[in-house]
């Protein structure tokens, strides 16, 4: 039965991608890559010649009604993103719900996602946790900073080597710099590392360590 499948990719070691994706996306008939190029290596290391179609945040909301029609003449597909699952902190969300709302079968794999390995590792309470992907860059990172000062749970934030800098900052103000927190980049990586330690141990280290690949911040809750 046609069907979209949503398949997690690996955020760094290639060897992270699951037998079953590495199927569904040989059997196919169409893939949507949030970018072709990043993708087709992966595609090229596992000898898939599936055909290959750009879905990203900026033509989205144009090719989702177009992909719907497809799969509902018999077609079946597969979204991939650069790395980890589709939907978190990607896109992924749109197509999805336009295939509820048509009745299509949605089936989204276990695999590969950044956060879990950094939350694991951090060392901090991982029983409740909240994900706030990445912090509004402007308009309303005040006002959420302000209210994740008295969230209780831990704090899983996505961010760029340019802004994790700043963004340990912002969260030592709001939050106090003894607040405990840990983070991890390139994970599944070569140079994987974590750091861990109050907001103001992880901004003396990266003054002095200048910040390089994809970051995860884990922030302890309020006590």
């Amino acid at each position: 039965m046609a069907k979209l499948f949503l398949i997690p990719t690996p955020i760094g070691n290639l060897e992270d991608m699951t037998l079953r994706g590495i199927r569904i996306l040989k059997e196919v008939d169409f893939i949507l890559a949030e970018d072709t190029r990043k993708s087709g290596i992966l595609l090229k290391h596992y000898d898939i010649s599936t055909p290959m179609f750009s879905h990203h945040q900026h033509n989205e909301h144009k090719t989702v009604n177009s992909i719907v029609d497809r799969i509902k003449n018999g077609e079946t597909a597969a979204l991939i993103t650069d790395a980890g699952t589709p939907a978190i902190s990607d896109p992924g969300f749109l197509i999805v719900r336009a295939c509820i709302e048509n009745n299509i079968e949605v089936d989204c794999l276990p695999g590969a996602t950044a956060f879990v390995p950094a939350l694991v590792n951090s060392g901090l309470p991982n029983d409740k946790f909240v994900f706030e992907g990445f912090l509004p860059p402007k308009k309303g990172r005040k006002t959420r900073l302000e209210f994740l000062a008295g969230e209780v749970r831990t704090m899983i934030i996505y961010e760029s080597p340019y802004k994790v800098l700043k963004t340990l900052k912002d969260l030592s103000i709001h939050l106090g710099e003894n607040r405990q927190a840990s983070v991890s980049r390139e994970i599944s990586k070569m140079h994987e590392e974590t750091i861990r330690g109050n907001l103001a141990d992880l901004i003396k280290h990266f003054e002095h360590h200048t910040p390089k690949g994809e970051f995860v911040l884990i922030i302890a809750g309020k006590d």
